[in-house]
């Protein structure tokens, strides 16, 4: 129910009125089973603007401290990504990925869409950075195709250190589905690197062969004299 409430009455409208969204190639997400969503990551509100426009519900993995926040804030955004169904992970490595890939697939055996973004982080510049290897992990394991998703605009209507939304131009292009037949599996890694080169490509956004929060980190550190 909440779902619906906050995708249709409550911020779907706002989202709707800022971003004015421009979707392209909707026809491609199946419109029943598995499907993994794979988009670049541009701003915090990608993910409100994938579940606005996609007509079957879709799940996202969730960092576990959006659970765990104390104060006000905290139990608001607890209650948020509660109620509209999101799965808590843990991001620390280890054993967490093991536990994040078997989230995953449990949405997918379900016969839900399950959203991810494989970079990992949001861009730092706009470019399209290297992906992590878990969605490819997870689809080559359970067939579930794969849907490419390019996201632009985003970053305007909620900038980077900015607390406030904007009116820009959102645009929201899906692509043909991948699949990975059980005769034919790729390499995750080289799977990875195909899928997020075809989202440069798509977008028009240089590919950078390295990974957005590495890049962000050392562009942050001083320079040695």
């Amino acid at each position: 129910m909440w779902y619906r409430l906050f995708k249709h009455i409550m911020l779907g409208p706002l989202l709707r009125l800022l971003g004015r969204p421009e979707v392209t190639g909707l026809h491609h997400v199946p419109k029943q089973g598995p499907v993994i969503i794979a988009a670049n990551h541009l701003a915090m509100i990608d993910s409100l603007y994938l579940a606005l426009v996609l007509p079957r519900r879709v799940t996202f993995l969730a960092e576990r401290e959006y659970f765990t926040g104390a104060g006000v804030k905290g139990r608001l955004t607890r209650w948020f990504y509660t109620v509209s169904g999101q799965v808590p992970v843990d991001r620390t490595g280890g054993s967490a990925a093991a536990d994040a890939l078997a989230a995953a697939t449990g949405i997918l055996e379900s016969g839900g869409i399950w959203a991810i973004h494989p970079e990992g982080t949001r861009s730092p510049d706009g470019r399209i950075y290297r992906g992590r290897t878990g969605a490819l992990r997870v689809a080559i394991a359970t067939g579930a195709p794969v849907v490419p998703v390019v996201l632009s605009g985003t970053e305007r209507v909620n900038p980077i250190g900015s607390r406030r939304w904007r009116f820009a131009k959102v645009r929201i292009d899906f692509a043909a589905p991948r699949r990975y037949p059980a005769a034919d599996r790729p390499h995750p890694r080289t799977a990875t690197d195909a899928l997020m080169r075809e989202l440069a490509d798509r977008a028009g956004r240089p590919y950078v062969d390295r990974y957005a929060a590495t890049f962000a980190r050392d562009a942050e550190m001083p320079r040695s004299a």
